[in-house]
């Protein structure tokens, strides 16, 4: 584990960057090129995000020229294919999509071990404010050893659907999605896919399921509308209704609530204003289709960091949001998707679209 400090050593950074997840990480990992970079983490580390854990063929590409994904933080299976599954009519449709299996903990963990001994690590540090002029950006933080205001020339916020950085720019709050996941014990082995299940009756705050098998465990994580007042008794629902028709899952070993902005339009996508720049979920960087975040993070991260490194603070913000054109641009493709794939015409027509297809559209979700 990399060392890391409980208070920042200096009062003044080229760049700091708020959030130890993977776009954090790439993004303190370029912007170091130009001068000292301060790297924050709201929570103690490593850190712990309560996410599927699996990794796109994107994103493996992407962190290939920094390092390989090591073998101990892999689980089993190592890859899964992705498949949907409309449950009440028993139509699986199997797609080329193949996903890495990883320990969400140890990947993260693993990330922060990639960076430069340059970069500055402090955790637990959260931001409480801040603000910004023509010359500086300047940031308070709280530490164990209470409040410290420092200067930046350049903030990244990276720090996930209830971003900080977000909410003190006066970006209007976005609504989320609840996420819960049951991690059950395995009794016996299960197919080895990243299933996506589609329940009918259970409820018109229930949007679908997904179950992957992650060593000795199965990950059940069902993702509820913004607005769901029992999402907790149709968890309960849901997983009865899979162990029923699944017995080898076992008793559950930990259940975990979690978050994520419903992005729903191009307006919620947000590169930055003026010294700072939002990446990753901060910045509302994510699938509105399927809600995969890790590859956007990625690459957000990546072009954030480089832009504070190639150009002086006044152009690295439009440096970003020109490189981010693409990423924008097809997450506004994927809005045209929404109302078929949210629909109950739309899910039912599904079970007759050819696999080849289904596999196709699959990897462009």
């Amino acid at each position: 584990m990399r060392p890391v400090s409980t208070a920042p050593s200096s009062s003044h950074y080229k760049t700091i960057v708020a959030g130890a997840g993977p776009a954090g990480i790439l993004a303190a990992y370029h912007a170091a090129a130009a001068g000292p970079t301060l790297l924050v983490e709201a929570r103690l580390m490593p850190r712990y995000k309560k996410c599927g854990g699996m990794l796109h063929q994107d994103t493996r590409q992407t962190l290939a020229q920094y390092a390989p994904i090591p073998d101990d933080i892999v689980l089993e299976p190592r890859t899964v294919l992705f498949r949907f599954h409309d449950w009440d009519r028993k139509v699986k449709k199997v797609t080329s999509l193949e996903l890495l299996n990883v320990d969400r903990a140890l990947f993260d963990e693993w990330l922060v071990g990639i960076l430069p001994e340059s970069i500055e690590v402090a955790a637990p540090c959260k931001i409480q404010s801040v603000t910004q002029d023509a010359e500086k950006v300047t940031v308070t933080l709280r530490t164990s050893q209470g409040e410290t205001e420092l200067t930046c020339d350049h903030l990244v916020g990276a720090d996930g659907g209830r971003s900080r950085v977000r909410r003190e720019l006066g970006i209007p709050n976005t609504a989320q999605y609840v996420t819960i996941q049951d991690f059950v014990r395995l009794e016996g082995p299960i197919e080895p896919y990243f299933d996506c299940i589609y329940m009918r009756g259970i409820g018109k705050e229930y949007a679908y399921t997904y179950i992957v098998p992650k060593g000795d465990v199965a990950d059940i994580g069902c993702v509820y509308y913004p607005g769901s007042k029992q999402p907790w008794q149709m968890q309960d629902q849901i997983v009865r209704a899979l162990r029923d028709a699944m017995p080898q899952l076992g008793e559950t070993v930990k259940r975990e609530a979690s978050t994520a902005l419903y992005v729903r339009s191009v307006n919620d996508v947000v590169p930055g204003q003026g010294r700072i720049l939002l990446t990753g979920e901060a910045g509302g960087f994510l699938s509105p289709t399927s809600g995969e975040g890790i590859s956007y993070a990625v690459r957000t991260g990546r072009l954030a960091g480089m832009a504070i490194a190639e150009h002086d603070s006044v152009d690295a913000l439009t440096a970003y949001t020109k490189a981010t054109s693409d990423i924008r641009a097809d997450i506004g493709r994927k809005f045209r998707w929404l109302p078929v794939m949210e629909s109950p015409a739309g899910k039912y027509l599904a079970g007759f679209v050819p696999r080849r297809i289904v596999s196709k559209i699959t990897h462009g979700l």
